[in-house]
């Protein structure tokens, strides 16, 4: 058995310390070589960083783990980054000075969010910084050298910019990922594999209008900024209300989940423990984007059958009924939640969390598992003793009702003391 092991801030501080230096020294840098050599073409610096700054105004109140809040000023920082002439005129400014405006237009967008009480959100500055910095380096100097116009003219040059975004899209997901599995602990791979995922919807759409703005204004000057950018801001804000349907949906059904608790049927915050952990569990063992909803409503709404029965189950704690009674539960829950209007595949988990782990779905098989050990702790997480005690009566169980990877990645969680309110356990 080995000592409390470290929480996911602490095992990644190492590597979120030297990312953010990174981004810290290189802002800095780029600041202070902008303030003392002076800002060229101003007007393009004015224009795009307040492009930016009306992005960044706009954005989303980012949420943990939040994939692209503000893609207008994604947009506009690659755009400028990615800047070679101005209505046919050459420009001159260099990597420093897209790094200088990023990070001023990025700071006046964060102002209204902070006047409002919202907590500034460093790791989405770092990633603007670093991926506006990688766009810079890859494309000024070529320009500025002259080195494009030997091989790059007409459509080869709108080719290496489309190239570059993607390159550049590809730095982002992976330091997206870096600076999550810093934060949490969770597994890179999945991480990575959620946030290339994304670089298909509203990822590609900022690749690409970043590259389309940077090609219109070298033709029609500034006036293209507004033209190219209406739309991608007409669609941040859909997105945002759609965020805000999304938000009401979820308390919806976390309303609906805690009917078993209002009436007595299991203990208070049962259906949000299971739910948390649940989503722990799952990104440990790679689920990522639709499946964790998936199983986040599932463990929200997994007890909402026992509604159905005369006499309650003490304390609620189905794990340690018989198994026809188990099943009989699951069946009449899955049968509520279909009238729900969620997604068919909830259902499906809530239906068969009572069926043998083998014949189960992946998140059937981590509500069972996380159900169980919420009842076997009666839902207190800071007695250490209890929670390895339960831990192993899972280990126990893993022959039929446990799937064993699911077992092991719960108490991987439990020792990086991630689940709220929960003592770090120890993992042997």
């Amino acid at each position: 058995m080995r000592g409390r092991a470290e929480g996911p801030r602490t095992a990644g501080a190492p590597l979120l310390l030297l990312i953010h230096t990174a981004a810290a020294v290189l802002a800095c840098a780029a600041l202070g070589a902008t303030l003392w050599n002076g800002l060229d073409e101003p007007g393009n610096a004015l224009a795009f960083g307040t492009l930016i700054a009306v992005g960044e105004t706009a954005r989303r109140g980012a949420a943990p783990g939040e994939r692209e809040p503000a893609p207008l000023g994604a947009a506009g920082a690659l755009a400028y980054a990615l800047l070679g002439e101005c209505g046919g005129r050459a420009t001159t400014h260099g990597v420093l000075q897209v790094v200088a405006v990023v990070v001023a237009a990025t700071l006046a967008g964060a102002v209204p969010h902070a006047a409002r009480g919202h907590k500034p959100v460093l790791d989405h500055l770092v990633r603007r910084v670093l991926t506006a910095a990688f766009a810079a380096a890859c494309f000024q100097p070529l320009y500025n050298s002259g080195e494009l116009d030997h091989w790059a003219h007409g459509s080869a040059y709108a080719l290496f910019l489309l190239v570059l975004v993607g390159l550049t899209a590809l730095c982002d997901a992976v330091l997206g990922a870096a600076l999550r599995r810093a934060r949490t602990g969770h597994p890179y791979g999945p991480l990575l594999r959620d946030r290339l995922r994304s670089l298909i919807g509203i990822g590609s759409a900022v690749c690409a209008t970043g590259a389309v703005i940077a090609l219109a204004v070298t033709v029609a000057g500034l006036w293209a900024l507004p033209v190219f950018c209406a739309p991608l801001l007409l669609t941040q804000l859909s997105f945002r209300r759609y965020a805000a349907v999304r938000a009401t949906y979820r308390q919806t059904i976390a309303s609906l989940a805690r009917s078993t608790e209002i009436a007595g049927y299991t203990r208070p915050g049962h259906a949000r423990r299971v739910a948390e952990l649940s989503r722990a569990v799952g990104r440990e063992l790679g689920l990522t984007g639709p499946d964790l909803t998936v199983l986040e409503y599932a463990a929200l709404m997994h007890d909402i059958g026992q509604l159905s029965l005369v006499d309650p189950v003490p304390e609620g704690s189905t794990a340690l009924l018989p198994d026809a009674q188990q099943r009989r539960i699951a069946l009449l829950g899955g049968a509520v939640v279909r009238r729900t209007g969620v997604p068919a595949a909830v259902a499906v988990v809530v239906e068969r969390q009572a069926d043998p782990y083998r014949e189960q779905p992946l998140a059937a098989r981590i509500v069972r598992t996380v159900n169980a050990y919420d009842d076997l702790t009666r839902g207190t997480g800071t007695d250490v003793a209890n929670a390895l005690e339960a831990l192993e009566r899972l280990r126990l169980a893993t022959g039929r009702d446990h799937q064993p990877e699911v077992v092991e990645s719960l108490a991987r969680v439990l020792a990086r003391g991630e689940h709220t309110g929960l003592t770090p356990v120890p993992h042997g």
